[in-house]
C-alpha cells in the first residue's frame, strides 16, 4: 500500500512537470509568432506630442501610449494640434501616413474637436457628410494597405454646469464615428463615454487635475496661470491612455501581445 502511494505521488509530479513544460512551450511558441508592429496615430491636440516635456505639464494621451507597450510595438504619433479630418487630409498629412503603412500596422483615428468649429472653414466638417466620409476614407485607405484601422470617439471636455452635471460639447460627431465603425466593422473605442466616467469619478474640483489648471505664478511654464478644460495634464493623459489600452485589449485579441505585463 505504501509503495502504491509513492508511485501515485510520482505519477502526479510527472504529470505536473509535463503540464508545465507544455505551457512553457506554448508560451515560447506564442512569443516566436509575435511580429513587430507599428502604430500610427492620427488626430488632434488631445492625442498629440507636446514640446518641452521637462517643463511643459501638458500631454497628449498618445504621447504616453509607448509607456504601456512592450518592445514589439512602436508608436508613430502623427496627431497635430488644431487638426480636423478636413485639414489633416488637405495638408497632406494623411497621404504621408498612408505611404508608410504596412500589412498588420495599426492606425488609431480620433477626430472631432476641431471638425465642429463652424467659424473655421478650413477645418469644419458637417458631421453627417464630410466628417463621416473623411473617417470612411481613413478606414478604406488603411485597409487598402492591409493595415488595421481603429476608431476612437473624442475625449470629453471638462464642462460641468452650475448643478455639477458634466455636459456634452461634441454633439453628433461621436455618434457618426460609432456609425462608421459599425458600418465597416472597425474596432471602436468609445473614449467619450470612458472619459465622461473618468471626469465624473474625479468630481467637479478633482477633475481639474486631469487638465491644465494653474494659478498665476504656480508654475514657470504658465507664469500668468492657465485654465484649460480640454487639454490633458500628465495625470489626465495617463488616465486616458490606461482606459484606451484596456479597451484595445478587450476589442482586439492580438493587441494583448503588445502590452507590457506587470
Amino acid at each position: 500500500m505504501k509503495h502504491c502511494k509513492i508511485i501515485l505521488i510520482l505519477v502526479i509530479v510527472l504529470f505536473q512537470s509535463c503540464d508545465k513544460k507544455v505551457e512553457q512551450k506554448e508560451e515560447e511558441d506564442t512569443v516566436k509568432t509575435i511580429e513587430n508592429v507599428s502604430i500610427y496615430t492620427i488626430g488632434d491636440s488631445t492625442m498629440a506630442d507636446k514640446p518641452n516635456p521637462d517643463e511643459n505639464p501638458e500631454r497628449g494621451w498618445c504621447q504616453l501610449l509607448p509607456e504601456f507597450l512592450n518592445d514589439y510595438a512602436t508608436v508613430y504619433n502623427h496627431a497635430v494640434n488644431g487638426r480636423s479630418t478636413r485639414s489633416f487630409i488637405t495638408e497632406g498629412r494623411w497621404d504621408s501616413v498612408q505611404k508608410q503603412l504596412k500589412k498588420g500596422d495599426y492606425v488609431f483615428i480620433q477626430f472631432g474637436h476641431n471638425d465642429q468649429k463652424e467659424n473655421s472653414p478650413k477645418r469644419y466638417t458637417n458631421p453627417h457628410t464630410a466628417y463621416r466620409n473623411n473617417l470612411t476614407k481613413f478606414v478604406k485607405d488603411a485597409r487598402a494597405k492591409e493595415a488595421i484601422p481603429v476608431l476612437f470617439s473624442s475625449i470629453v471636455r471638462r464642462n460641468f454646469n452650475a448643478d455639477s452635471t458634466l455636459v456634452d460639447t461634441h454633439g453628433v460627431y461621436p455618434l457618426e464615428t460609432r456609425l462608421v465603425a459599425q458600418e465597416y466593422d472597425v474596432p471602436f473605442v468609445d473614449l467619450q463615454y470612458l472619459t465622461e466616467t473618468l471626469e465624473e469619478s474625479y468630481g467637479v474640483e478633482g477633475s481639474k487635475k486631469l487638465h491644465l489648471h494653474f494659478a498665476p505664478g504656480e508654475i514657470s511654464y504658465f507664469p500668468e496661470g492657465k485654465e484649460d478644460n480640454t487639454h490633458l495634464s500628465v495625470l489626465g493623459a495617463t488616465e486616458v491612455a490606461t482606459l484606451a489600452v484596456a479597451e484595445l485589449v478587450e476589442k482586439i485579441e492580438a493587441f494583448n501581445f503588445y502590452v507590457k505585463k506587470d
